[in-house]
């Protein structure tokens, strides 16, 4: 039995998680599920990075200290991860003692070998990323990962040397299979390591919320340092809480998201080099979980609650949307008509359906328990073939961090077993009396299908599996990895047990509907909700700000309901600029005919948005009257389309 060591980066706890935080922690809990399943002694670690300026403010602005904020956002955490059925082995905190005692001893370690140097910081800081950039480094003036503005910043830092590590970083990346998937790994080399790798900042002053420096107490440990260690110190490296380093170091992946991959591309591998301790095999690099097209952020209002979709629909259908929908490297757009059809087409319609029908038929016909006398046919073997085949496939792509693909090979089962009913008519061969042994056959082979398809999806989705297993007849002996590549492992009198239905279909329609009211309701103000009354008041501002706003006349071609709302119009509008669509909730207060041939004034440059699956580019003026009416801002007929308001 070999060991096998996984890892998520350490979450960063200044808000409460969301979808995009499940992905990396469900694909790592399902390859750690996996590696057990194989018989590997698996360490799976998760956690939270707890330092840093922004929860410094963010606990100022609550009136609470940062320790006492940090444990409000850990716990829910933790419940999230509970709830997602996460099986890691141990959490990470940075505010732990042991994490804060390794961290202090490898930064004067880091010292002591001439790798840090102290001096002084000029250049621009990312506060929401903790991240400092040359200007050379910024896009459009702004943070290269998350587009926010910076600010100057200049202060006494420790320094950590880059430029020794260079071209071991770059044989690392171009040479080896370290970062998966390695299209990445030109664009890492030709924008960091070529232009020359700049020495890293590994210290503050400005702030308190951190790991003091031993030997200069004025200064805490950057966040880099401290979060990047965890990786070891939770095993027990310079410190006594743990013995698990010999055992578990190098770790086999890291796994995160594409914004962070820089510094796990970069920055951890040069700390261990400067350390003299071995690499980790490999970091995989995912891409988003995006809301249309823009990755999920809390700041943009997009970020869709996982307690929410769960409760709706169970957390395994929820990880395998996830996994299923999101290739390594590459980014998935979430939306809820993607989410709800693949419940249904795979899961309700494919698997679901499956296991639903094959139980009832051998209710039906032999009151749950399978005679023993079998016919053989040749069509038999394509499907027993085809399932004794897959574990190797599926094997391969796990090897590669390649989850995605593991899915859809598990599924081209799924597709065969129903098939294989549709061909062998079951429903035929029971009204007829000789058909008897034949039957039979072909619900145990059906049976014995199932029982490898759920094994091999009972890492992706543990709790659903085990009520497969109760219905088909399996017992814990039938269901392991052993028997993956094995046929008729099942009892040959093997005994069904109906059970409740695995995954409903859903009415999508109607979902969608309620689905979207829930994510508007969370979502940035827009035309069809208000954000204040005519009470309140907004804060001043300049006449710069105002001259942001790009106020157009435009005239109503074409106006028609939203399908999946009651709510909203799809208005086609000539704005003078070659034409666009606006979404506008305005349809309790006007009926399309009232609108066509009207001209109206719009927000002309407000940041496209998708309601209700119809894209918005735009917003229409209008007021909201004290009796709670909306009342559109019509223009003069005389004013050209496409004028601009000032």
């Amino acid at each position: 039995m070999s060991n096998f060591y996984i890892t998520t980066p350490i979450y960063y706890p200044s808000g409460n998680p969301h979808i995009g935080h499940c992905y990396t922690t469900t694909a790592c809990d399902s390859i750690a599920r996996y590696r057990r399943m194989q018989g590997h002694n698996v360490m799976f670690l998760t956690g939270t990075d707890e330092h840093g300026q922004k929860i410094e403010q963010k606990a100022a602005e609550a009136g609470i200290t940062p320790k006492e904020y940090v444990d409000g956002i850990v716990e829910i955490f933790k419940k999230l991860w509970s709830y997602m059925n996460i099986s890691y082995d141990r959490y990470i905190r940075t505010t732990d003692d042991y994490h804060i005692e390794s961290v202090q001893k490898i930064f004067k370690d880091l010292y002591d070998k001439g790798y840090i140097y102290k001096g002084k910081y000029v250049g621009k800081y990312c506060t929401p990323c903790e991240s400092f950039w040359t200007s050379s480094q910024l896009k459009d003036g702004k943070c290269p990962d998350c587009g926010r503005e910076v600010i100057d910043a200049e202060e006494e830092a420790y320094f950590f040397k880059m430029s020794p590590f260079a071209d071991r970083l770059e044989d690392l990346l171009l040479n080896t299979d370290y970062l998966q998937p390695r299209t990445r790994a030109t664009e890492l080399v030709n924008n960091f390591i070529k232009p020359g790798l700049e020495d890293l900042c590994v210290s503050r002053t400005s702030f308190k919320w951190g790991i003091p420096v031993t030997f200069d107490p004025n200064h805490v440990v950057y966040v880099w340092i401290d979060a990047l260690s965890n990786y070891i110190t939770a095993l027990g490296y310079d410190n006594e809480k743990y013995n698990d380093f010999d055992t578990f170091w190098p770790a086999d992946v890291h796994m995160v998201a594409k914004d962070i991959q820089r510094f796990h591309a970069l920055i951890w591998p040069a700390m261990l080099m400067a350390l003299d301790l071995p690499l980790p095999k490999h970091l995989a690099v995912h891409g988003w979980i995006t809301f249309n097209g823009d990755k999920m952020s809390k700041s943009k209002g997009n970020v869709v609650d996982p307690f929410i979709l769960g409760e709706r629909y169970g957390c395994d259908a929820i990880r395998y949307h996830i996994l299923r929908e999101m290739a390594l490297g590459a980014d998935s757009d979430f939306s809820n008509e993607i989410l709800i059809n693949r419940i249904n087409s795979d899961l309700a319609n494919g698997f679901g359906n499956l296991v639903s029908r094959t139980v009832a038929m051998a209710d039906k016909y032999f009151g749950g328990t399978l005679p023993t006398e079998r016919e053989a046919a040749p069509i038999d073997d394509e499907l027993k073939s085809l399932a004794t085949s897959i574990v190797g496939k599926v094997d391969a792509f796990i090897d590669n961090t390649q989850i995605k693909q593991a899915l859809e090979t598990i599924f081209t089962l799924v597709d065969r077993a129903n098939k294989y009913i549709d061909e062998t008519e079951p429903w035929k061969l029971g009204k007829d009396e000789t058909k008897k042994a034949r039957l039979a056959s072909v619900l145990y082979n059906l049976l014995d299908a199932i029982r490898i398809i759920s094994t091999l999806l009972s890492p992706f989705m543990p709790t659903t599996m085990p009520k497969v297993w109760e219905q088909i007849g399996a017992s814990e002996n039938d269901v392991t990895y052993g028997n993956l590549s094995k046929f008729d492992v099942l009892p040959q009198n093997v005994t069904v047990h109906k059970g409740e239905i695995l995954f409903p279909r859903i009415d999508a329609d109607k979902e969608i509907e309620e689905l979207n009211a829930i994510l508007m309701a969370n979502a940035p103000q827009t035309e069809e909700e208000p954000d204040f009354t005519p009470e309140e008041q907004l804060p001043q501002i300049e006449f710069d700000d105002f001259g942001k706003v790009d106020l157009r006349v435009a005239k109503v071609l074409e106006c028609e309901k939203v399908k999946k709302s009651k709510k909203l119009l799809r208005l086609q509008l000539d704005d003078g600029m070659g034409g666009r669509q606006v979404v506008s909730g305005i349809a309790q207060w006007y009926a399309p005919e009232d609108l066509i041939g009207k001209k109206v004034i719009i927000v002309a440059n407000l940041k496209p948005a998708v309601l209700c699956g119809v894209e918005s580019q735009g917003m229409i003026c209008a007021a909201d009257l004290p009796n709670g009416d909306v009342q559109v801002q019509f223009a003069d007929d005389k004013m050209p389309c496409g004028a601009k308001l000032r």
